[in-house]
């Protein structure tokens, strides 16, 4: 089906429209949200097709969060947004060959991530030339015969970057990183970069893994559930039943975060009467509504009030047997945070002491804790170390690798931890690199590759040439737009491999290719027959997954044959890799993945298995730690936070409810009180006052740095709302302009898009009132 007319609906900023916070999460508005543009945009019988098989063991997993499933799923096993991601990709709508003649490039430029998205899915690939504004389509052979002539033609492989999103399968995953390694190159940046690679920095030394500690069935065994820097009703809705369920048992939840989201407040499960006739089940039993950054303080000072417990009883606090045979550091621990300042703790926290207190209380009173996390904590200068401080908490009483207790960063993204264990990473270690070159003949490049950040530097400072992507939309995604953007445009050559446009297919190199690609919702036939892929959820759960509907038009290639093509016509047999074997057959793959990577034996065995398997986990399975010691580590952390100069705000950028990473589905954020706009900056009313603002005033957001740089979001509508003193929010992409792209997490290089300086001073330029409802 072609689209006769571009979208008319696209709101202008005068169209907003603010009104209250809803006070619940889900419940059927949050069904006909999701199943009303299904069935208007995919029809009746792919709407039923899709989300009957929508994160079933026998469907295909849902492309929108890597939220873990359980073992006993009910028939409606989704969520708003994951509807609005398979409705996304499903859609029967096509770009046609004459829309490349009807928008150039430069035009593709000047329009959104909305109206680039609604086009339809793409279908054919297309070529830009050097020196010209229009893509063309040619055929997939002279595609890949222009990428592998352009790869050989680099003085250095190490001048070509190989970038993923978190929607690759494991099998693609794979299979492109031995593509860029065989090439030649680590340069294997991925959207990790810039979401948890701080939790893997943080994981890593302390506890020897990189990922949760739990599984699926310890929320409905624990007694207290920690959530911070993370809004499930948006962000991963799934969650919710887990939550649901946990209370259910007589677990409490307390929830930090510097904005009181829906999600965390109360929730209606449309799958029970009580969620569609009732009350629905109150989530927080504490919110800590705590100012950004000021988390590290936060954990520190409920350590250290769990160390004065056990001074005062000895023995009784404290699991001293755990920490006596499998941790190090407590004395040194005790030693620091015995210096710890409560007035330095309301400083960084804005916290009243009670509220410190309550939260100790809680966490002494329980006997099983789980810890979640997201990227209100990784995206913070400090993110390693407040990790870190999670994992000293969690240490303390003995809270991992029993049941119902442990760390669960929740990851956003579907596959993004499947692409790190399959060896999509720039540092991947020894091991895997012996195991690689090992199984397929060759040696892998030794020397690190550079993640997202450093690819846009090096791409800046003309170190980078090529750039290729498998899924995702890098200059939407990472910091500082303007300078991310401009790098881009000093490339030779782009290689986008996608379902739909955004923003990364106009800003674009010299030479720029699109290679579209099937989704996870389509049917994969093979010369050997009809093929699976398998992903990784947030729990260490490896599944399969079966695409249920017919692909979008003929010709479409998978990523599997995609990278396999790209591969011969790059690197022919510099590796003994049966490329054409791989694309005949996914077993071929499974079968190299279970020699190479740790865990994954008999991968084809037990990927066959009812709902697939799960992944070793030392500090889970047995409490055991691959430290350098073998045991866990309890660390020392200075404590720091951001400082706010007078006048100014600490803005954090986040999601719209209307939203999927940088994929914009709607102009509305229904739980936020949001309709028909994006540009709005959310304010605490006392901060607006002490500005010396208005509510509903327009104003230009800037960002305070010290480079010199003028990093500004014009016209932006003030909207009072009930958030952190001092702090401010507003929505991710757009405001990346205001990030620099130096200011990153210390030791993983992730930007800091939680913790942004800004002004706020009246607009320029006024735009007409904004209706209220």
């Amino acid at each position: 089906m072609m689209r006769e007319n571009p979208p008319a609906n696209e709101p202008q900023d005068s169209d907003i429209e603010v009104g209250k916070p809803k006070a619940w999460a889900a419940g059927m508005p949050g069904v006909l949200h999701s199943m009303i543009p299904a069935i208007k945009d995919m029809g009746v019988d792919r709407t039923r097709k899709t989300m009957l098989s929508l994160n079933q063991k026998d469907g295909f997993d849902c492309m929108s969060c890597a939220w873990p499933d359980p073992d006993h799923r009910k028939a409606f096993e989704f969520c708003e947004n994951g509807a609005k991601a398979v409705t996304w990709e499903a859609t029967p709508i096509v770009v046609s060959s004459s829309f490349w003649a009807e928008h150039s490039v430069s035009d593709l430029l000047t329009r959104s991530e909305y109206w680039l998205g609604t086009q339809g899915r793409l279908t054919e690939p297309v070529y830009k030339p050097a020196g010209e504004d229009h893509y063309r389509p040619i055929s997939w052979d002279k595609a890949f015969a222009i990428v592998g002539n352009k790869l050989n033609s680099l003085e250095s492989p190490n001048e070509a970057v190989f970038y993923t999103s978190g929607r690759a399968s494991n099998e693609a995953a794979f299979a492109y990183q031995l593509f860029a390694r065989g090439y030649g190159t680590n340069n294997l940046p991925d959207c990790s970069n810039m979401c948890h690679e701080s939790t893997g920095r943080a994981l890593d030394p302390t506890i020897g893994i990189g990922k949760s500690t739990i599984a699926y069935d310890d929320f409905g065994k624990a007694d207290l559930i920690i959530i911070m820097g993370q809004n499930p009703g948006t962000n991963s809705p799934r969650m919710l039943t887990a939550l649901e369920e946990a209370k259910d048992n007589g677990a409490e939840i307390v929830a930090v975060n510097p904005l009181p989201e829906a999600g965390l407040r109360r929730y209606k499960n449309p799958q029970q009467v009580k969620g569609i006739i009732g009350h629905g089940t109150e989530i927080a039993d504490q919110f800590i509504q705590i100012r950004l950054g000021g988390d590290m303080a936060l954990l520190q000072a409920v350590s250290k009030r769990v160390l004065d417990a056990e001074a005062e009883n000895p023995g009784t606090v404290l699991d001293r047997q755990f920490l006596d045979e499998h941790c190090e550091g407590l004395e040194e621990l005790t030693l620091h945070l015995a210096e710890l300042d409560d007035v330095a703790v309301r400083e960084a926290t804005g916290l009243r002491i009670d509220e410190i207190d309550e939260l100790a209380a809680r966490y002494l009173k329980a006997e099983r804790v789980i810890i979640t996390w997201a990227m209100g904590i990784t995206q913070h200068k400090k993110a390693v170390a407040t990790i870190k401080e999670i994992i000293n908490l969690l240490l303390l009483r003995g809270n991992i690798g029993k049941p119902g207790a442990g760390a669960c960063p929740i990851r956003g993204h579907s596959n993004v931890q499947g692409d790190r264990t399959m060896g999509v990473w720039e540092q991947m270690p020894q091991s895997f690199m012996d195991a690689l070159g090992k199984e397929f003949g060759f040696e892998p490049p030794i020397d690190h590759g550079v993640d997202a950040v450093k690819t846009i530097q090096s791409m800046r400072d003309g170190g980078i040439k090529f750039f290729m992507a498998l899924g995702g939309n890098l200059v939407g995604a990472i910091a500082d737009t303007n300078a991310a953007e401009a790098a881009m445009h000093g490339t030779d050559m782009t290689v986008q491999i996608s379902t739909k446009l955004n923003r990364s297919h106009a800003v674009v190199g010299k030479e720029a290719l699109i290679l579209p690609t099937m989704g996870r919702t389509e049917v994969d036939r093979q010369a050997s027959g009809e093929q699976f892929v398998s992903v990784e959820d947030t729990v260490c759960a490896v599944h399969p997954s079966f695409g249920v509907i017919e692909p979008v038009a003929p010709g479409l290639l998978s990523e599997v044959a995609i990278i396999s093509r790209l591969a011969r016509a790059t690197i022919g047999e510099k590796t003994n890799a049966d490329w054409p074997g791989f694309e005949k057959d996914y077993d071929l793959i499974r079968e190299h993945i279970s020699h190479v990577v740790e865990g994954c034996q008999d991968y084809n065995i037990k990927i066959r298995k009812d709902g697939g398997f799960v992944l070793p986990n030392g500090p889970r399975d047995s409490r055991t730690f691959h430290t350098p010691t073998g045991k866990a580590m309890i660390t020392v952390n200075g404590l720091e936070f951001i400082g706010r100069p007078a006048a100014t705000l600490i803005l954090q950028t986040m999601r719209s409810h209307d939203q999927f990473n940088t994929t914009i589905y709607g102009f509305d954020d229904r739980y936020r009180g949001i309709k028909k706009g994006r540009h709005v900056v959310f304010v605490n009313p006392e901060d607006l006052a002490e500005l010396s603002l208005e509510d509903g005033q327009q104003v230009d957001i800037h960002g305070v740095h010290d480079d010199g740089a003028q990093r500004v979001l014009r016209n932006y509508r003030v909207v009072a709302y009930p958030s952190a003193r001092g702090c401010a929010a507003t929505y991710f992409p757009e405001a990346n302009v205001l990030v620099p792209l130096d200011k990153v997490a210390d030791d993983s290089n992730t930007p800091v898009s939680k913790a942004v300086i800004v002004r706020l001073e009246p607009a320029q330029k006024q735009e007409s009132p904004v209706k209220s409802f």
